[in-house]
Parts: structure tokens; sequence; C-alpha cells
């Protein structure tokens, strides 16, 4: 029997979906509602068969230039019900070119990169790209096992800090909404400091705002001083790292060690069993991120469905383009910072 596609317009139904079916943070109906605030739309689709739900794939899309029309992009998606990923994505990328006629179809999903699905995409007709938004290279923590054991697995340093942080009078906690602008304030620094480019303010008030208890924001204080803090957002089984930063004063006092071992903990009382750092790279921040673990894990990456003979034209100029985003980000993160510093002058 043929699977149906069918858009979910009810937000209730569509959380539950993506909970019920393992569902990754990234598919939740706030992240799409944020998304779509910001220069992007979202298309919410159920996929049945014989009238029972058996997956759910939040599309996220952007317009592009006549005559690509628009990417259809589905962050840590689709969500399915396990062995059936093949035929769903077939499914999507029918209703995908039918309802929005767009360029390409482009998955980050949340599969292992040696799973039977994954490895039968190739054949399917989808190609692997470089055009990455979500690193598939990542660390993820098994929060089914005892706290005792998520702490043998970390490196002897990482032990040593989380109890040296723990004793500098630190206080650790869950951040309210009055509070989110002196987290921002430390992440401004962090990216000033860091060379790399931020949104504006308003993008992360809403992702505050539309994920709501989805989206938790832990943060170390100095009194009343914020000097460390971590932003993740939450399914009912996987959390997932969005954003953290810190000032020199919480480097010092080693807070970062401590703030994550508190959102792990956190976490791990809501019940959730995959805690994931959000991508490894080869710098400082992912040598921080892999001392808490003796693993790592690789996730299938970012994979295209041409779906329109422009396709070709879409993958030369999609890298030039994200380039020149990620630049103007940067300047206008430092020149967010210069003004503020004048301002305070």
């Amino acid at each position: 029997m043929s699977l149906s596609v069918t858009p979910c317009s009810d937000r209730d139904l569509w959380d539950a979906t993506v909970d019920r079916l393992g569902g990754h943070p990234q598919q939740l109906w706030g992240w799409g509602r944020t998304k779509a605030d910001h220069g992007w739309s979202a298309d919410r689709v159920l996929i049945a068969e014989d009238g029972v739900v058996i997956a759910a794939a939040q599309l996220v899309l952007k317009k592009l230039p006549v005559p690509l029309r628009s990417l259809a992009y589905v962050p840590r998606g689709p969500v399915t019900a396990e062995g059936r990923g093949v035929e769903v994505l077939g499914a999507l990328a029918g209703y995908v070119r039918a309802a929005h006629r767009s360029v390409a179809l482009s998955i980050e999903p949340d599969w292992d990169a040696g799973s039977d699905v994954v490895r039968s995409l190739a054949a399917a007709g989808w190609r692997q790209s470089d055009n990455t938004i979500l690193i598939g290279r990542t660390l993820i923590l098994d929060l089914s096992r005892s706290e005792d054991d998520l702490l043998a697995d970390m490196s002897k340093k990482h032990r040593q800090y989380i109890r040296k942080s723990g004793r500098e009078g630190l206080e650790v906690r869950r951040v309210q909404r009055s509070e989110l602008a002196d987290c921002l304030a430390v992440y401004r620094v962090t990216a000033d400091r860091a060379g790399f480019g931020i949104h504006e303010d308003s993008y992360y008030l809403d992702i505050f705002d539309h994920l709501g208890d989805a989206s938790p924001v832990y943060a170390a204080f100095q009194g009343a001083d914020v000097v460390a803090f971590l932003w993740l957002s939450a399914s009912a089984s996987t959390s997932f790292e969005l954003y953290g930063g810190m000032t020199d004063e919480g480097e010092r006092l080693r807070a970062n060690y401590a703030l994550k071992w508190f959102a792990i903990q956190e976490m791990k009382g809501r019940g959730v069993v995959r805690y994931d750092f959000n991508g490894l790279l080869n710098d400082g921040v992912s040598k921080f991120k892999m001392g808490w673990a003796k693993h790592e894990d690789q996730l299938a990456g970012t994979w295209d469905l041409p779906l329109s003979r422009f396709y070709p034209v879409f993958s030369r100029a999609l890298p030039l383009a994200k380039r020149g985003m990620q630049v103007a980000r940067r300047q206008g993160a430092r020149g967010v910072g210069l003004l503020r510093r004048v301002r305070r002058g």
C-alpha cells in the first residue's frame, strides 16, 4: 500500500507525534516557527500507511531566485518508524516536488552513518553534500546509563574540573527569560573573541518563546553575574546543545565543567536518553567536548535529492552564498558590539 502525505496544522498533535516516534528537538513545532519568523517558511507533514502515522517531517523552506524556486530542508529528520526510512523519503520527495517544486530536498537525519537506510540513499538517487548545516561527526551520551558510569567515561581532567568548579561558590541553575539578556551579552563576547557570527537577539528570544520548556537555558552565576551559559533544546528522547559562552572569569573558574554536568543531570532527570553535543571539529571547543566520553558518533551527514534540472547551478552557488552570509553575520556581530561599547563609553 502506498504512503499518504498530509500537512499538519495542529501543534499538539505534531509535537506528540515527534515525541512518540523518538524525534529530534529540531523537528519540534517551535523550531520551525522560529525559522519561519526569520527568513524561512515551514511545512509539516505526517506520513501514514493505511491510516497509521509512521513518520513525520518538518520541512523548512528557503525561497530562492527563479528558476531555483526554493530549497526544502529537513533538519535532523525525517522522524520515522524503524525500518521505514527509504519508503518515507520517497513519499516525502514526491510531496515536495508537487507542493513546492523545490530545486532539491536536503536532509540531515538523526540516523547513524552505518545504518541500512543511509547505506541505501545513493542507490535511491540521493547525493552526499558538503553544504552542511549540522555537523555529522558528534558526541552523543547515553543518559540511560548511571551517573557513575557517565563520570567513569570522562577524562580524569574533566572529573577533576567538575569537582573544582563545584567548589568555587558558583550558583548553577536554569535561567529565566528576564536573565537571557545577560546570557546573550556573554555570547556576544564569546563570538567576538572566537571570530564567529551570531544572530540578532530577537532570534534567540524567539527560540526561547516558541520552544518553551523544550528549550532550557542554564547558567553559572558568580554573585549576580553570568560567567557561563549553555542553551539546549530537548524532545522527549533527545537533548541537543544549541549555544554556549563563557567570560574570562568563567574560564578561570572552570565554570563550563560544572555547568555542563548540571545540564546533563537535568536532562537525565527529565527522562531524556540521548545528549547530543552538536558537532565535533578540530578545535578547542571540540577537544573540551571529547573529554566527556571515550567515544564519538558519526551521523548520516548531509544528503540532497535533486528535484530540478537546475540543481547543478544551486549546488555550485550555495557555498558562495553561505560564505557571504557568514561574513555578513560576523561583521554584523562586531558592529553591534562596537555600538554597544560606544553607547557605554
